[in-house]
């Protein structure tokens, strides 16, 4: 009976069709139970818009005639019903779908896209464009990366979609996972953003990335290692063999929220590049007492031309050669906050809890673009 169901077909002919048989009493006798089941025998095989009228016909018969179950034909005009059921409400909510996606109306999308979930939960498409939609809204974003996450199982496992290519729906759903993880979990949202930065995708090109993963650094490891760091130092605040290691974590750490910083001033329109230069100057300067607007601009120059730095690795112990940032220009000569030469320490202290333009976790940050989903 399924094949004989043509949904997609169906969907373009709900318009209502004549049925001049059916314009008689409803009234349950024999006569016009023979003239249904005749008009719904005649036309359940055929095209999409037969079927139509097989499926009025049915549904008058079912209407006026109470239930019997020594009614065969009422029985198989039924499971037909049922099944047209089904598939128009497949169409329906696939309309209404697409509909809220050509408009950009999220909450319709993650309202319809649950619909069509409901009998087609294998469908890629529609779960990862759900799965983007927190992105775009913000309300939606704890909602939409619980989509994002099994849409990445599905799309991983080899589900093959249409609706974006294969990189570029992992870059924003791996984005959508990390953004919503940004405010209580920061620790955890950075691999998302570094898998979207490293995807072959228009994502890795969006200064707002890059800007949540600055957020992520500040927030999240940079935030902590300043604390330890201060309480690991002596009563007298002078350093330990402890505080000294967590100082070299610490600037390792700064090192890539500063690299992450310039990829987003190289990236950002001119109208929210002033503010993030000035953001990463200020912590440039500090990590590089010395340095100067002139090795700023270089770096932002050259950091895309360079690998996207990985979550620094923890050491236990100060590498006898001190900590070189990876950002720093080649050639640059620059002292760093403890007055040493450039790659040295930079103690916590008068750059704690700064609100630089990087820690922004809204759906902007310093005036960059807002986070934009492909179409």
């Amino acid at each position: 009976m399924k094949r004989i169901i043509k949904t997609l077909a169906l969907a373009a002919t709900l318009a209502v069709v004549a049925i001049p048989a059916l314009a008689q009493s409803q009234e349950c006798n024999d006569d016009n139970k023979g003239t249904w089941y005749g008009t719904f025998y005649k036309n359940y095989k055929g095209d999409a818009a037969a079927q139509k009228v097989a499926y009025d016909a049915a549904k008058t018969y079912l209407g006026a005639c109470p239930a019997d179950p020594a009614d065969k034909q009422a029985a198989f005009m039924k499971k037909f019903v049922d099944l047209m059921d089904v598939s128009l409400g497949k169409a329906n909510s696939g309309k209404a779908f697409q509909d809220a996606v050509t408009a950009k109306k999220y909450d319709d999308e993650m309202k319809y896209g649950k619909e069509v979930l409901t009998t087609d939960p294998e469908n890629v498409d529609v779960l990862s464009i759900m799965g983007v939609a927190g992105l775009a809204q913000g309300s939606l974003l704890n909602e939409s990366a619980t989509d994002a996450e099994k849409a990445i199982q599905m799309i991983e496992s080899g589900k093959p979609l249409k609706a974006y290519t294969h990189d570029q729906a992992l870059a924003y759903l791996n984005w959508t996972i990390g953004k919503s993880k940004l405010a209580s979990a920061p620790v955890d949202a950075i691999p998302y953003f570094l898998k979207s930065a490293k995807l072959e995708s228009e994502v890795k090109k969006n200064p707002q990335l890059y800007l949540d993963l600055s957020a992520a650094y500040e927030t999240g490891p940079r935030a902590k290692l300043s604390k330890d760091y201060k309480d690991s130092l002596k009563p007298d605040q002078t350093e330990s063999d402890q505080s000294k290691v967590i100082l070299e974590n610490l600037n390792r750490v700064i090192d890539n929220q500063i690299d992450a910083m310039a990829r987003a001033a190289a990236l950002a329109p001119a109208d929210a590049k002033k503010t993030i230069v000035g953001d990463l100057s200020a912590l440039y300067k500090y990590r590089n007492k010395g340095a100067t607007d002139a090795s700023v601009t270089e770096l932002v120059a050259n950091v895309l031309s360079k690998p996207i730095p990985d979550v620094p690795t923890p050491v236990t112990s100060v590498p006898s050669t001190p900590t070189t940032p990876g950002s720093t220009p080649t050639g640059t000569s620059a002292t760093n906050g403890n007055g040493g030469t450039n790659g040295g320490p930079a103690k916590p202290g008068n750059m704690t809890g700064t609100n630089n333009g990087a820690t922004k976790t809204g759906a902007t940050g310093a005036g960059a673009p807002a986070s934009k989903r492909p179409r």
